[in-house]
């Protein structure tokens, strides 16, 4: 079964400008890894609920040809409109069915989209399509995010958890997966030489602004804002300002320090 829940137009604009580029960290552990496992040459990256292209463009510099595919025409359609990497591509389709030879793909990774894949399919097409020694790279976070500003650390993530709970009703079966750190999929892989890293610690700087438009990005935002607009646009106006409140500012500019957990399942093919 393949889950559609990003393909609204302003959802997937909301995409483009409010989530984050895979951390450099990450980035590095992934090519470190596919480098220690099958090495050069690097020929094909397959990003799979690419979404609006964060990670698809961030493996462009290492990869004669990146492929991003995504289910939501909407996502696709963001992604194609940031121009300037010749060796990207697009294409709308799901992770349970790949348009890809037998044995072609050199990475076959996901950012915060795996636990949206039906597991037994996903797993069946990244058998077939990668190649020996090719390697998976599936990662995201968790919801365990902190927010931190000189001595209002606790009160600011007192607000960001009453929102959890507001959105705790509205949140997806499917998200569990992803603050499991992906511990279903990760056994059910079957390649005998893989691992789970469990916690990443990535530390941004966000302005508040930036803070309220990742929460809009959430799929439990967009359910509860289908469900209750004037109520989820108040959510976010009320959080907005409890948090400038607590900073003593008066504009969404201020900047906050943001704190994630990342977590990686890495896994191998054999020969």
């Amino acid at each position: 079964m393949t889950f559609r829940m990003f393909e609204d137009k302003q959802h997937a604009s909301l995409y483009q400008k409010y989530r984050f580029d895979p951390p450099d960290e990450l980035k590095e552990l992934i090519l470190q890894y596919l480098e220690k496992k099958k090495g050069k040459p690097h020929q094909l990256a397959v990003d799979l609920g690419c979404g609006t292209g964060q990670n698809s463009r961030s493996l462009t510099p290492y990869f004669q040809q990146v492929v991003g595919i995504d289910v939501s025409e909407s996502q696709v359609e963001e992604a194609r409109a940031v121009q300037g990497f010749p060796n990207l591509s697009y294409r709308v389709g799901t992770a349970e069915d790949l348009p890809f030879p037998d044995g072609s793909v050199d990475l076959l990774t996901a950012a915060s989209a795996a636990h949206w894949f039906d597991v037994e399919g996903f797993i069946k097409e990244a058998v077939r399509v990668l190649k020996p020694h090719g390697c998976l790279a599936l990662f995201g976070y968790g919801d365990n995010m902190k927010m931190h500003h000189e001595s209002c650390g606790d009160r600011l993530n007192n607000i960001y958890e009453e929102v959890k709970q507001i959105l705790l009703p509205y949140t997806s079966t499917r998200v569990t997966g992803a603050n499991s750190k992906l511990k279903d999929l990760f056994e059910a892989i079957p390649f005998p030489d893989k691992e789970r890293i469990e916690i990443i610690p990535i530390k941004l700087k966000l302005s508040v602004k930036n803070v309220i438009g990742f929460i809009q990005t959430f799929s439990m935002y967009q359910a509860y804002l289908r469900a209750d607009p004037n109520a989820a646009t108040a959510l976010l106006e009320k959080t907005a300002s409890r948090i400038l409140d607590e900073l003593k500012e008066s504009s969404t500019e201020a900047k906050v320090d943001f704190i994630m957990e990342y977590f990686c399942v890495l896994a191998c093919k054999p020969e």
